[in-house]
């Protein structure tokens, strides 16, 4: 019979303990900061560590219902290295982000449009922009908007680059980067990317409830 831990408990609920705490506080925080930026969010959003907004005028950042954004190490154990980061970079710029989204030391930032839709995972230090930067240099070419549907599941260090379509229900693999469409309903992985299998019907239809 196997010895009750204590010690693993007591240290268990006082660490759940904690993040109530933090959850509350970074909250009020970040509430306060999206709406001096005039950035639109819905209800029940949960923080955890301050995020980054950087909005140009006349752009727009919109956040979707029960979103969730994990800005510091405790709230992702498999390392969060940097804050949640959301940038429009000209004034016809958009960021649109679905419901029950989750992030996690993810950036996003856009030249012209990135729209995510709901249910989305963006793992640890995932990174998604619709620019190559540098736009003073001519190799750089033009800003191409990047929509991501429902359900899409986006792996740690992921890289999303500009002009991707991404389908719904689609996994994309730890460290891989995306410079083509993903079809609906496939795992993707490498870099370049490749799929790697489709998803089972009783995956999809679950997904899909």
């Amino acid at each position: 019979m196997k010895e009750i831990d204590i010690n693993g408990y007591i240290i268990k609920y006082i660490n759940q303990f904690n993040l109530i705490l933090q959850k509350l506080f970074y909250y009020v925080f970040n509430i306060i900061g999206l709406f001096f930026k005039k950035v639109s969010y819905g209800k029940r959003c949960i923080f955890l560590g301050t995020i980054l907004i950087k909005r140009s005028p006349r752009s727009i950042i919109k956040i979707g219902d029960y979103c969730d954004f994990r800005s510091r190490q405790p709230g992702n154990l498999i390392g969060i290295n940097r804050r949640c980061s959301f940038s429009t970079m000209s004034s016809n710029s958009s960021i649109i982000i679905g419901n029950n989204c989750g992030f996690s030391g993810t950036v996003i930032a856009a030249f012209s449009e990135i729209e995510l839709g709901n249910n989305i995972k963006c793992g640890a230090n995932s990174l998604i922009t619709d620019s190559n930067w540098h736009l003073d240099d001519p190799r750089s070419g033009s800003s191409k908007p990047i929509k991501i549907y429902d359900n899409v599941w986006i792996g740690v260090n992921a890289i999303i680059l500009k002009g991707v379509t991404i389908g719904k229900n689609s996994v994309i693999g730890a460290n891989s980067v995306i410079t083509k469409d993903i079809p609906p309903n496939v795992v993707v992985a490498g870099n370049p990317s490749v799929i790697v299998r489709n998803l089972s019907n009783k995956e999809i239809s679950s997904l899909e409830k």
